[in-house]
């Protein structure tokens, strides 16, 4: 039986598949096409987050952060710089501690 995947797989995922019984077809991605996939897999990613119940959402952001960092490498950003950026962020805009949340906004004039 064929199962149809068309999606970036962690380094050791052929090997898994083989040692299982498996029989994986794969390719490797040009920069282009890898910055995509990359892209992709982070809400793939992002979305299995949203939808975990409590006891595997550790995995499920370990997940997470595994794709943020190979994004920001593969486009050539160094992780430190990344966070960096997080806490300037965080020191211009907050960060969610608080819980706020923004029903609406009224316009004046």
């Amino acid at each position: 039986m064929r199962l149809d995947y068309h999606k970036l797989v962690r380094d050791g995922i052929p090997r898994i598949i083989e040692a299982d019984g498996g029989k994986s077809v794969t390719r490797v991605l040009d920069q282009a096409g890898y910055l995509a996939a990359l892209r992709a897999k982070l809400l793939e990613e992002a979305e299995e987050a949203q939808a975990a119940p409590d006891r595997q959402l550790r995995s499920e952001l370990a997940d997470v952060l595994e794709v943020l960092r190979a994004l920001a490498t593969a486009h050539g950003m160094n992780w430190a710089d990344v966070e960096a950026e997080a806490a300037r962020k965080r020191d211009e805009r907050g960060g969610f501690d608080e819980r706020i949340f923004l029903e609406y906004v009224d316009q004046v004039g």
